[in-house]
This record gives structure tokens, sequence and C-alpha cells, in this order.
């Protein structure tokens, strides 16, 4: 098996995303359905038996909650990737999956180019997540540094992005996603996502909001 090839398990309850995520998956050339599962007992079994380098999870599960999964998988299999994907975007959810191991988090209306996009990422180092979820990540620091936390002043010359590298990041700011920036600019998705990877490194930060925030805070975005 190439090292392109990424293996992926879908825990989610609801039959119709559970067959839409396989397709995705399965009709990605690059990546491997290595099991789904309906809830969290056969997750269990599932993680138990099988290798794997991403999990994507829905939190709101029959028999149990995905955070539970995923705290589980994240101490057993520190290796795996795990992506929520989900219909809770609110900062509760968020903050708590991301504090049991989630490294990305995505909502269940993303397209098939997106769903892709965010796996790649999360193999090449990256914290993907929806813009409205990017949102409820500032709003979770901003409450836990509290109003009276300075910004800091831009200095242009310590602007450690590149020019391209500051301009994608603006349009991630904006919401936009990592296809439709690719247009915008002209380049292709991947590229994108090398970009991205990139600005991860250089802000040290492993999330689209912890990007936006941190580079607002150094002045290298406009308000």
């Amino acid at each position: 098996m190439g090292e392109e090839n990424i293996s992926v398990i879908i825990v989610e309850d609801e039959p119709e995303f559970r067959r839409r995520f396989a397709q995705i998956v399965e009709n990605e050339p690059s990546m491997r359905l290595a099991g789904v599962a309906a809830n969290k007992r056969e997750a269990q079994a599932l993680i138990e038996k099988e290798n794997f380098d991403v999990m994507m999870i829905d939190l709101g599960l029959p028999d149990g909650s995905g955070i539970d999964l995923i705290r589980s998988v994240s101490q057993k299999k520190p290796d795996v990737d795990i992506m929520v994907v989900t219909v809770f975007g609110d900062e509760q959810h968020v903050v708590s999956s991301i504090e049991a191991g989630a490294t990305g988090y995505i909502l269940k209306d993303s397209t098939p180019a997106d769903v892709i996009s965010c796996i790649r990422l999360l193999r090449a180092g990256g914290s993907p997540v929806s813009p409205v979820v990017a949102r409820s990540v500032l709003r979770a620091i901003r409450n836990r540094m509290g109003p009276s936390t300075p910004t800091r002043v831009a200095n242009p010359e310590s602007n450690p992005l590149s020019a391209r590298e500051t301009e994608i990041l603006q349009l991630l700011a904006k919401g936009m996603s990592f296809n439709e920036i690719g247009e915008i600019l002209g380049i292709s998705p991947h590229t994108v996502t090398a970009h991205i990877k990139k600005i991860y490194r250089k802000l040290a930060v492993h999330s689209r909001g912890e990007a936006v925030y941190e580079a607002t805070q150094m002045g290298l975005l406009k308000s």
C-alpha cells in the first residue's frame, strides 16, 4: 500500500449520511474504506480489529457519546487522526471534542470535495474545521482569555507568512472553502492545502480558527 493511500473508518448512526460518507471515501482512489459503524458498540469492535489512519465520527450516537470514542481512540491509537462530522457546531460540542482529541471538525453539509480535502489535510498535519466551527473556536478562546487581553501590534517586517500565504489566510478568515480559494487564486485545492499546512506550522497552530485568531492578534489580518 502506497503512502498516499489513507484508510478511513466511519462512525455514523444515520443510514443516509453513513452511505454518503462511505461513497465519498470509496470514490477517492487514494483512500480506502476500512469499515463503517452505526453505533458506539459497533465502533468499539471495529476500532479493536482494524488498522486505520482516520476516523470520521458523529457525536450523537444512539448508545453513547461520540466524544467518549474520540477520547478512547486518541489514547489507544495516537497516530490516528479524528475528524468529527456532525450537525453540532456550538461552542460546547466543539471544545469538548477538541479536548477529547479530535483533530478536525466539519459539519455534515460539507461537500464531497471538502470532505476529501479535509481528510488529506488531517494526514498532512493540519486541523480542518468548517467556518461556523472556526467561529465557535474563536469564541471559546476569547471567553477563556477574557476581554482585557491586549492585541499585539504588528511589525510588517516580522510577518512570517509569504504574500501568497497571507492572501490565503485572508480568504480562510472570510470562511472560504479550499476549493473556493483555489478557484479565486487560480491554483489547485492540493496547492491550497500545502500552503495552509505551512501557515499552521509558521503560526504554531492546528486549525483554521486558531490561525485566524493568532494572525489577527499579530496584526497580520485586517479586522
